[in-house]
């Protein structure tokens, strides 16, 4: 498995609210555990205590991707440096998937972590494959959508950084909503001509004095 991989545990936990919707899908084991994914074995050491944990972690995830979207490349790095520094990985070779028919081992970089609990495993994994993704693509990789009241974490991945919307609907419904403010704009500018032409049509003309 690739670190780069990784990148999206973070994505995924920050995505569980919406603050600007007052949204928030974390609020159960259950919940906490859908996170892990594939990773089961993981998910199992998840408690009613993991609840609480992950949020916070969620919190200081987002101010990573807020600080990274406003353009403050030092601070996401701090932010980012805090939580590798209270959730530490050993990075492993691992080769549990065969590469060929002659059973050889498809070698690749692995994150192991050895938590006390759930959200230390977890917050582990989505930092550092967020810090993968920051240092190897730049920071301004690293946004939230565009698409108010949105507000998605997402990794762009797009060859010449253009990404702004966290998917295909959120970009479709900010076009539609550019296109609508775009023509009410045009219709309100030609009303305003019509009136003023229409203005000038009724003016009375001055009379000249005669001297």
């Amino acid at each position: 498995m690739e670190l780069a991989y990784y990148s999206d545990y973070a994505v995924r936990l920050v995505n569980t609210e919406a603050p600007a919707r007052n949204k928030d899908a974390l609020t159960s084991v259950g919940a906490v555990r859908e996170l892990f994914g594939a990773n089961s074995q993981a998910a199992r050491r998840a408690t009613e205590a993991d609840v609480t944990r992950f949020r916070s972690v969620r919190g200081r995830l987002r101010a990573v991707f807020e600080a990274a979207d406003e353009g403050d490349e030092t601070l996401a790095v701090d932010l980012l440096n805090s939580l590798l520094l209270e959730f530490p990985v050993s990075p492993q070779i691992s080769g549990h998937d065969v590469r060929d028919e002659d059973g050889t081992p498809d070698w690749h970089m692995h994150l192991a972590d050895h938590p006390s609990n759930a959200t230390a495993g977890y917050a582990a994994i989505a930092a550092m494959g967020l810090a993968f993704h920051l240092t190897s693509h730049g920071a301004d990789r690293l946004g939230l959508c565009e698409a108010a009241p949105c507000r998605n974490a997402y990794l762009d991945t797009s060859t010449n950084r253009s990404r702004r919307y966290c998917s295909d609907r959120c970009a479709t419904r900010a076009n539609v909503a550019a296109y609508r403010a775009r023509k009410r704009l045009e219709a309100e500018e030609r009303a305003e001509e019509e009136s003023v032409r229409s203005a000038d049509a009724v003016q009375p003309s001055t009379p000249r004095t005669e001297r």
